[in-house]
């Protein structure tokens, strides 16, 4: 590999202990990927904050015994729990715990104790072209796809490297021609496919990732009124049904016109998405007959936007309450403060809804009683009977929301 002057102060000592022992492992860790050389970032996500156990905890401690700070504005991604509501864990007590401890590592490490999936809601975020180094795979896709910046999928632990060291080799989706397309797919307009805008691009992200799994895929035709939230929905699912790390949306996202011009350039064929594709995705999302009794119903997988909210805040206005079963939303800590205070929150604020930070609930185990549990989210819909062991399904929000008021998986709306 080619070192610069930076990489090889760093790897010396002149940044500290902390910062030469990241950077060996980032040389390691470059070489292996084939990389010519590193670039600057200007941020970092971490996903190493998330304890999965004993490990979690001795890496984050030995840089700060090394006396390790973190070398550019660096947040951090959800835990396994939400400490501040340690009542709502019904988990192994210890959890608590050691997520505490690890948390506290992090701070002392420089980083932001932001603790969400979603750090493209902040306020400060990267701007198209810039690289950075994020974990997290709905972050991943959203930061490539939607902002436009350039991160490769890092996760445990060499997101913290990157922080420590402000440096990462140059492969991957740093790369130009790395991020060019290699697909096309035609979307279906939503009126042909029958179903509602959120299962629609629920069900559109499912279906991208499994056909472009290794893929960098341009999509054609989705709505051009697609929202950020809508484009956060379907790059999570394409990134939990198959890795999916960067998408080009024609008319929609920053890169997508150059990505168009490239496969005409290639001459890349079109892939026609077909409605009967999105409908057996939610299908497959949705095991659940009607009637069955529901345990819970989890929302924020990726974290809710204070958009999303206030949605959520009118369709609970009128609502008969209590609610037969427990709501649970994810979010971040600086988005729940938001809505304590915020006028168009009052229905949310009275309607019993437990608003959960710091962590998923798809990862945390909150959810008490037996039955199903119904979620808007597609990531949600496909990892959690995995993790939590329970029969999920996916739904639209005024579906979710009758179920919740019933106890019982309401019929289609």
């Amino acid at each position: 590999m080619e070192l610069e002057s930076i990489d090889r102060a760093l790897l010396a000592g002149s940044f500290g202990k902390a910062a030469a022992l990241a950077m060996d492992i980032l040389v390691r860790y470059g070489r292996v990927c084939g990389a010519g050389r590193f670039v600057s970032i200007t941020a970092a996500h971490i996903d190493a904050c998330l304890y999965h156990g004993q490990s979690s905890i001795d890496f984050a401690r030995r840089f700060v015994e090394l006396e390790g700070r973190v070398r550019v504005p660096t947040t951090l991604n959800v835990g396994a729990v939400d400490v501040v509501h340690p009542e709502w864990h019904c988990g192994a007590p210890e959890l608590l715990g050691h997520q505490r401890e690890l948390n506290g590592l992090y701070a002392r490490l420089g980083c932001l104790p932001t603790l969400t999936c979603a750090p493209y809601q902040r306020r400060a975020r990267p701007s198209a072209g810039e690289h950075i180094a994020w974990a997290e795979s709905n972050a991943i896709v959203f930061a490539n796809s939607v902002l436009g910046a350039r991160t490769d999928r890092y996760g445990d632990f060499t997101d913290l490297c990157a922080a420590l060291t402000g440096r990462v080799p140059l492969t991957g989706l740093h790369c130009e021609a790395n991020r060019q397309p290699t697909r096309v797919f035609k979307a279906p307009e939503i009126a042909a496919t029958g179903l509602p805008r959120d299962l629609y691009f629920a069900a559109m992200g499912y279906v991208l990732g499994r056909l472009s799994a290794g893929e960098v895929p341009l999509i054609r035709d989705l709505p051009a009124d697609s929202t950020e939230d809508e484009l956060k929905a379907l790059g999570a699912a394409g990134a939990s049904s198959g890795s999916l790390a960067l998408f080009h949306a024609a008319g929609i996202t920053p890169e997508a016109t150059a990505a168009l011009s490239h496969a005409v350039k290639l001459n890349l064929c079109e892939i026609a998405i077909s409605e009967s594709a999105l409908c057996e995705a939610i299908e497959r999302l949705c095991p659940i007959a009607v009637g069955e009794t529901v345990a819970a119903v989890c929302l924020g997988t990726p974290h809710y936007s204070i958009e999303e909210f206030r949605k959520l805040s009118h369709s609970l206005e009128g609502r008969k309450l209590p609610f037969a079963v427990e709501i649970y939303v994810s979010t971040s800590r600086e988005i729940a403060a938001t809505l304590k205070i915020g006028a168009d929150f009052s229905a949310l604020r009275s309607s019993g809804v437990k608003i959960v930070v710091d962590t998923c609930t798809y990862v945390a185990p909150v959810v008490r009683g037996t039955g199903a549990i119904l979620t808007t989210s597609a990531k949600f819909a496909h990892y959690a009977p995995g993790n939590l062991q329970r029969r999920t399904g996916l739904m639209t929000l005024e579906r979710c929301l009758l179920s919740a008021e019933l106890g019982k998986v309401a019929p289609p709306c």
